[in-house]
Formats: C-alpha cells, structure tokens, sequence
C-alpha cells in the first residue's frame, strides 16, 4: 500500500478545478499510450463540483471519454430515476455531457429483487468488464469516517470474499445500498479522497492519524498502490 500524500486548497472550488484538472490529466496520459483508462467515481457534493469542472474542461482537452470505463464505488438502492443516486448525479453533471458510454452503474430497485442480488450482479460485471484493477478511484469520506458505503462497525467492513456487499441498515438515508468491499476498493493504482468543509476535518484527521482502527474509521482501510491523495479544502484539513 502507499504512503498519503496531501493537497490542500484553499476553497471547495479551488478543490474541484485542481481534481477535475488531474483527472483529465491522467486520462489523456494514458489514452496516449493506448490504455483504456479505468476509473471508478463517488458521490457528494465535493464529487458533483468536481464532475462539473470534468464537464467544463473536457471539451478543451485530448480525452475520449467513449474510451473511458467508468465505476462506481457505491450506490443507494432505490429507484432508477432517484436524485440520490449517485450514478444518475454523475450523468447529469457530466458523463452524458461528455459522451461516456461505457458506464457501469450498481442496480436500482428495478435491476434487481433486493441489495444482495444487486451487489452479486455488480461483482459479475466487473469481472466480465474491468481491468482488475482501477486507475484512480475517487472516494469521499463521512463525517464519521465511512468510505463508500462501508460505516463503522458494520458486518460489511469483514467481507473480503466478494466484489460488492449489500448494506441493509445504513445509519444515514437510504438505509439501503449497495458498496465495493475493500478487497475490490484496493485495487487501485491511484486512490484519491475528495473531503470539503469542517465538517468533514475530524473524519480526514482519524483517517490520517498514525493510530487508530478500520472499525473505527473505515477510510483507513483503503490506499492505492501506486498512490493515495488526500484532496482537501482548508476547512477540511483544519485538524490535521
């Protein structure tokens, strides 16, 4: 696993330029070589300015994103055509914007009779469709540590046998949905945490302290081979 590195910026927008600037960065780097990108997208409200700065500067760039295969770290089970789904959020901000047709998103309530058969059909497809691994995995963090849909104390943090798990009782809204485990979560050459306002600055400290748990914090379960960045706003990095 890497070592953190940590950017701080000085605002939420700043935040959003400098990850959406990377991100096509990389893309066009490694389109250039002949590599279909893979890359897997997370949800929130850092997440969705971050997918409209994508929006904003991708027509000015290299990147094809009909060559780009897009992820999802983790999903609410509800209906399709849900405001909370993250899947539909991205499309809006930018993935229809920017002609991405090779998206993979978790099943909706009307893909699949519950949240276990849901998960076992994204584990099905990511074995048929990815890489084996990610070339950035972007993820965001809870206030109380969480990553992905992988809260604290929960059974879902012990499974290590599957692609995706379902969560039946998360303590935030919907109670329902759908995570990457964190054997899938960790294979990835480039893992970046996206974390904006006060709010969120105890979480990113725990996950960045030299003790503490996965249990505790689940954020701390998941690096990236190659690398970790900690992409944060000021208010965010306040404790570190």
């Amino acid at each position: 696993m890497s070592e953190s590195r940590i950017e701080v910026h000085p605002d939420a927008s700043t935040l959003a330029t400098a990850v959406a600037g990377e991100l096509i960065a990389r893309l066009e780097a490694a389109q250039a070589s002949g590599h279909v990108p893979q890359i897997g997208l997370t949800g929130g409200t850092i997440a969705e300015a971050v997918h409209r700065e994508v929006a904003r500067l991708s027509p000015s760039s290299d990147v094809d994103w009909s060559r780009v295969v897009v992820w999802f770290g983790d999903e609410r089970f509800v209906a399709p055509e849900s405001p909370d789904r993250n899947a539909g959020q991205a499309r809006r901000a930018f993935l229809d914007e920017v002609g991405a047709i090779e998206v993979h998103e978790m099943a909706s309530t009307r893909d699949a009779v519950d949240v276990a058969a849901g998960a076992t059909a994204y584990g099905v497809t990511m074995r048929e469709h990815g890489a084996g691994q990610f070339d950035v995995l972007m993820l965001g963090i809870g206030p109380d540590g969480h990553v992905a849909s992988l809260f604290p104390g929960h059974d879902a943090l012990a499974v290590d046998d599957r692609v995706a798990v379902g969560v039946l009782d998360s303590p935030k809204p919907p109670p329902e949905r759908i995570s990457l485990t964190f054997a899938a979560l960790n294979r990835a050459e480039s893992v970046w945490f996206l974390a904006s306002g006060d709010g969120k600055s105890g979480a990113v400290a725990a996950a960045l302290a030299t003790e503490g748990t996965v249990n505790a914090t689940p954020a701390r379960g998941v690096a990236g081979r190659d690398e970790t960045i900690w992409f944060l706003d000021h208010d965010a990095a306040a404790r570190l």
